[in-house]
């Protein structure tokens, strides 16, 4: 549920704001706006995310770094091969993995514990579109595989 507030803008972010909706049908200056303060927000309260765009939508990653769902999604494959590390192990196994500081995988710990529900949606997403290009893959072989045989 959302409420209505009134909010003033300079002429120069208005303009800019209506350049961005133009730019992204589907939008609105509402929407935008909601988004973006939304994300100032999360970036204030969480130092080292920002919010980029791609394919799927925007999401939260680690300036200079992955997405977060990519560091968390690693820290989860690394926990179940190994539930006996302990958290600097864990954490230390991490940032040489994904080439970050431990600083900035606590980083995106933090901002995973903030939002699970977005981070785990990403991570579910990236599992099923790999799942579906091997499927992809396997098919292509089988068919190849079968014209090689027949030739």
């Amino acid at each position: 549920m959302s409420s209505p507030r009134s909010v003033r803008f300079d002429e120069e972010v208005i303009r800019r704001l209506d350049r961005y909706v133009r730019s992204h049908p589907g939008s609105s200056a509402s929407s935008v706006t909601n988004l973006f303060v939304d994300e100032a927000l999360r970036m204030e309260e969480h130092p080292g995310i920002m919010f980029r765009p791609g394919p799927t939508g925007r999401r939260a990653g680690l300036v200079g770094g992955p997405d977060a769902w990519e560091v968390i999604g690693a820290l989860q494959a690394v926990r179940a091969q190994d539930l006996s590390l302990a958290e600097e192990a864990l954490v230390a196994a991490i940032a040489e993995t994904v080439g970050l500081s431990p600083r900035m995988v606590r980083v995106a710990v933090r901002y995973y514990l903030a939002y699970p529900a977005e981070v785990e949606e990403r991570i579910a997403a990236n599992h099923e579109a790999a799942r579906e290009a091997e499927a992809a893959w396997r098919a292509e072989q089988n068919l190849l595989g079968a014209q090689d045989q027949a030739s």
